[in-house]
């Protein structure tokens, strides 16, 4: 099972679960702002003085084979065995590359996550799900390969400027969604311009066990993993779009786009209620402004929806609803009249 460590004193607890793991060389992979940001609040420990060290372009883009190929060639040249650890420092995109890079060399090697932004606490780093990006399409290629550990320190978040920071905070809105009305309303009423670290520490560590538990009893996503896809059907074609336009969103900003359009269809299709739809719409209002699309973008963004991983058939789009907070519905479906509905919506509710 995976450990999930709320880290306390991040050199002894990065000792310690180190320590347990049986290996004959270790690698830590960063990429160009983890290594100048992050890597020098691990830089003194015992283990990681004497680690090969990895660097990677950082970004989406660089979320690739050519990516993927420099780190084993990396490993390769410096006498990397199937009995070597992986120590992944970074947000989403490096978790997830690095998961991937160590499921595949020698036919799986061991790693540990130590997610920098707080996306990549909150989702990425988690779960198991690893992967690059590949011909247009986010994560089109990956594998399940759960860390052996995953470490959370809030002390990594202070790098982070204020969007990279919305974006992770837009997956603890969903996991608030998928669990309970008492963590939905610490989530929406927590100051997001007014940073409390410690408070976020505590959100996240919460956030983060929403999401073992799901995973837990669907490691492979048969069934109720399923429900961490909410927002994200639509939410992957926004991002996917944006990428293509050239003008990228966060992860986290088209997730929340995506969330209000799923909770627009989830009222259509599940009666989802009112009184936590609109507050969590304004939240977002609030929170995550700016949207670029618009109608002449729609058949671009249901084609994207169409080529989604998670859809059991080409003709039919896969979404997870609720019917109340944490009453989950999985494999949905809705028309695509009902769908550009609801992306009209978001637009009008953001203010364009």
């Amino acid at each position: 099972m995976q450990q999930i460590i709320k880290v306390s004193d991040l050199d002894k607890d990065l000792s310690a679960i180190i320590g347990q793991l049986s290996f004959d060389k270790l690698f830590v992979l960063t990429d160009v702002n983890t290594d100048k940001l992050c890597y020098p609040l691990i830089a003194g420990n015992e283990y990681i003085a004497q680690a090969g060290k990895i660097t990677i372009g950082s970004g989406e883009t660089h979320k690739s084979i050519d990516t993927l190929s420099q780190i084993w060639h990396y490993l390769v040249e410096h006498g990397a065995t199937r009995h070597s650890l992986l120590i992944n420092l970074g947000g989403g995109m490096l978790t997830d590359i690095g998961g991937f890079a160590a499921a595949c060399f020698k036919r799986g090697i061991k790693c540990i996550n130590i997610p920098t932004t707080l996306l990549g606490a909150v989702d990425a780093a988690v779960g198991g799900k690893t992967g690059v990006n590949f011909d247009g399409l986010k994560n089109e290629i990956g594998a399940f390969a759960p860390a052996e550990a995953v470490l959370i320190d809030s002390e990594f978040f202070k790098t982070l400027n204020h969007q990279n920071l919305l974006s992770g905070y837009a997956e603890m809105i969903k996991h608030s969604l998928l669990d309970s009305d008492k963590e939905w309303k610490a989530i929406t009423s927590f100051d997001t311009e007014e940073i409390d670290y410690e408070r976020l520490k505590t959100l996240t560590f919460s956030s983060v066990k929403v999401k073992e538990r799901i995973v837990e009893q669907d490691p492979f996503e048969k069934g109720i993993r399923k429900a961490l896809n909410l927002g994200h059907t639509i939410g992957h074609a926004f991002e996917s779009l944006s990428y293509e336009k050239n003008k990228p969103v966060q992860h986290g900003y088209a997730v929340a786009w995506g969330i209000v359009c799923e909770l627009y269809l989830s009222h259509k299709y599940c009666h989802f209620p009112k009184e936590k739809f609109y507050p969590t719409v304004y939240f977002i209002r609030d929170n995550y402004p700016d949207f670029i699309f618009d109608c002449d973008d729609y058949e671009q963004l249901y084609d994207l929806m169409k080529h989604d991983k998670k859809n059991a058939a080409a003709d039919k789009i896969n979404f997870t609803f609720l019917s109340d907070i944490g009453k989950i519905e999985i494999d949905q479906s809705a028309s695509k009249e009902d769908i550009f509905e609801s992306i009209d919506f978001l637009r009008e509710s953001v203010g364009l």
